[in-house]
């Protein structure tokens, strides 16, 4: 097995085919829950590199691409199942004069109910839709609170009825939480109604990230991509809609083994009801009860996740490069 940076020196930026991947980091077995859900010769393999920084994967069912987010260079791009790479959308979450920020374009993607992509968009600061089966531009869905604009919303999850959950940290101004042009004080976690109406439900994390349900809906996971509070929180989703009270559902301070600059980020659930969260050492996979299980280490900063293909598929965002593996657990694609 090859380590990260020997696996991006030797991976051209361009597809390879036929589609054999060079593998990279390792996979970390805190304990025999793990062998249910990463069979034991399973291996990271690296698909596609030469990027800035990349977020936001989504899996595109019906066309068999991966779209994931350039943050720094506003590029989206596909990779297809037969390994080929493109770019799919130029100038991605910021359309003004540059230069913005670090971090000026798109990060966090699903895709709702009708197969629309929805984007977060750091530079424009807004929430934005993109139909997919139609020859038709993004259009805005959210862009401020009560008349305060959004920060740079981060990261969103959608349900069946048209509801959408994301976050909204400081991360896409130019000077994050002490930028002069904020105008909402605080990171905070947001619904979108089928009505349009956006309601804040939640102030009490200072930089909410990552969100993922869980399978019956019923639970919001939010992380909070804080070097001074490095957890998640899962929330009670109420039966219409509204977030009730959160309860600590792990404290990733706790993890040994943290790299620079490593935060809880983005979330994913599989159909058992386990959540991977990317943060300290890669992604770590944690069970229902918030037992760690195990941790799928790429060798540098996990960023997010996303099911793919048949659902047996992880995808994982690792700061240049993207990586998969085989898994014997099965997650939600799309979302």
């Amino acid at each position: 097995m090859l380590g990260a940076l020997g696996a991006l020196a030797s991976v051209p930026a361009a597809a390879q085919a036929p589609a054999q991947f060079l593998t990279t980091g390792r996979i970390v077995r805190q304990g025999p829950g793990l062998d249910q859900l990463v069979a034991p010769g399973a291996q990271l393999e690296i698909i596609a590199s030469g990027f800035s920084h990349i977020e936001g994967p989504v899996w595109v069912a019906d066309s068999s691409i991966l779209l994931f987010s350039d943050t720094p260079t506003r590029t989206i791009y596909r990779w297809t199942a037969d390994n080929k790479q493109s770019k799919f959308l130029e100038y991605s979450g910021y359309t003004g004069r540059m230069p913005y920020s670090k971090e000026p374009g798109s990060n966090g993607m699903a895709l709702d109910g009708s197969g629309n992509l929805l984007i977060c968009e750091h530079g424009d600061r807004r929430l934005a839709v993109l139909p997919l089966a139609e020859k038709s531009g993004k259009r805005t869905l959210a862009d401020n609170y009560n008349g305060a604009r959004f920060n740079s919303p981060n990261d969103v999850v959608a349900t069946a009825n048209g509801t959408f959950y994301f976050t909204d940290p400081p991360f896409g101004l130019p000077q994050q939480g002490k930028d002069p042009s904020r105008e909402a004080p605080v990171g905070a976690l947001y619904r979108r109604a089928p009505d349009g109406k956006v309601t804040r439900e939640s102030t009490e994390l200072a930089r909410p990230n990552g969100l993922a349900f869980s399978p019956d809906g019923r639970t919001l996971y939010v992380s909070n991509a804080d070097s001074l509070r490095p957890v998640i929180l899962a929330y009670e989703v109420k039966g219409d809609g509204r977030l009730g009270k959160s309860r600590p559902f792990f404290d990733m301070s706790k993890v040994a083994g943290r790299r620079p600059k490593e935060v809880p980020d983005g979330l994913k659930t599989d159909a058992a009801g386990n959540v991977y969260a990317s943060g300290f050492g890669g992604i770590l996979i944690l069970s229902p009860q918030g037992q760690h299980l195990g941790t799928l280490d790429p060798g540098v900063t996990a960023a997010n996740c996303a099911w793919g293909n048949d659902g047996h598929t992880l995808y994982i965002t690792a700061g240049t490069f993207m990586c998969h593996v085989k898994m014997l657990a099965q997650g939600k694609v799309g979302n």
